[in-house]
């Protein structure tokens, strides 16, 4: 029988490969280049919830990228209490596997993936559907993929102003002194939604609800303006969607699945169906769609968060830590 090993890389061995801001955002591109050439297989997340009384459940993402030869399995564990007890409230393991024989090839610990690629795809949602040169953002959450939607997003726009605001006034102030030191500018923690959000150009709203509850008025949208909404429990009133003259999203096959997501209410109530949606992101990135159309253009940007994106972050990562010698072999099968 033939040899098999896993290749493993834990937390210590990412973070000693040092990856850069354009390393992430190129890494995550292709792989939605790829989806946008029809080169990918991505299946509708699934979710787990072990425990009802617990407020935490599990994401399981699938999927298949040609181009990088690996299908691959993210599970993640999503759990909001988990600060309580000094821990971060995802994480996960990615898993690759050959596409032809099904042998497993890769394990790789994926909480830090999966927050690189979220802040990835909303980052690149700006680069193609953002207005012209950016000044203001605007940025509600302070969970794990905040903290890349603002670092990957600056390194796209140099904004002049950035806002952020959590409901914890602790997490929020750690979050915005965080950000001032890496990005080497002042980041502002506002004290509500309204005094971060109106006036900013993009508006990103990454929060950690319980349940769904109408946060974000419509009226701080302003025409032109870039809007990204993505927790996991709705923050948007019925009418927000009025406003916008376009919607995109990262994959219209997870449009139905599961109860979560910013726009799960807007779908059940009938408000939005899959055609209402105008492109898939990877298409824009692959210019099958155009991406921003006009200046005054108001766009809602939907991601859920793509299997895809994990396994190119991953193969990437991957092919990093065998040039420097990083990555761990575990044997399978003799």
């Amino acid at each position: 029988m033939t040899k098999i090993e896993i290749e493993y890389l834990g937390g210590p061995q990412i973070a000693a490969l040092g990856l850069t801001d354009a390393e992430i955002l190129a890494a995550v591109e292709a792989g939605l280049h790829a989806a946008g050439m029809g080169q990918t297989v991505i299946e509708p997340r699934m979710h787990l919830v072990p425990d009802p009384a617990v407020d935490g459940h599990f994401n399981v993402l699938r999927g298949y990228v040609a181009p990088l030869g690996y299908a691959g399995v993210k599970i993640v564990g999503d759990y909001v209490d988990n600060y309580k007890q000094g821990l971060p409230s995802e994480m996960a393991l990615l898993n690759l596997f050959d596409p032809v024989t099904g042998a497993p090839r890769a394990v790789i610990d994926a909480a830090g993936i999966t927050d690189m690629r979220t802040g990835a795809l909303t980052a690149l949602g700006g680069k193609y559907l953002a207005p012209g040169n950016p000044r203001v953002l605007g940025h509600i959450g302070a969970r794990g993929s905040s903290y890349w939607n603002v670092r990957l997003l600056d390194h796209l726009f140099d904004f002049d102003e950035i806002r952020v605001h959590s409901r914890r006034p602790e997490s929020r102030n750690a979050f915005a002194e965080r950000l001032s030191a890496d990005l080497g500018k002042k980041v502002v923690a506002t004290e509500d939604w309204e005094s971060c959000l109106v006036g900013a150009d993009i508006q990103v709203e990454a929060t950690r609800l319980s349940e769904p509850t109408p946060l974000f008025n419509a009226d701080w949208v302003r025409p032109g303006t870039l809007v990204v909404p993505y927790g996991s429990v709705s923050s948007l009133p019925l009418d927000f969607t009025d406003r916008f003259d376009s919607f995109v999203m990262d994959d219209l096959g997870q449009l139905g699945s599961g109860p979560f997501g910013a726009l799960r209410p807007h779908i059940n109530a009938g408000k939005i169906s899959a055609e209402s949606f105008r492109a898939e992101i990877g298409e824009i990135v692959a210019g099958k769609k155009p991406g921003r159309q006009s200046t005054d253009e108001t766009i809602l940007f939907w991601h859920r968060g793509l299997a895809t994106s994990d396994i190119a972050l991953g193969a990437f990562m991957l092919e990093k830590a065998r040039k420097m010698d990083l990555s761990l072999r575990l044997p399978y099968r003799n």
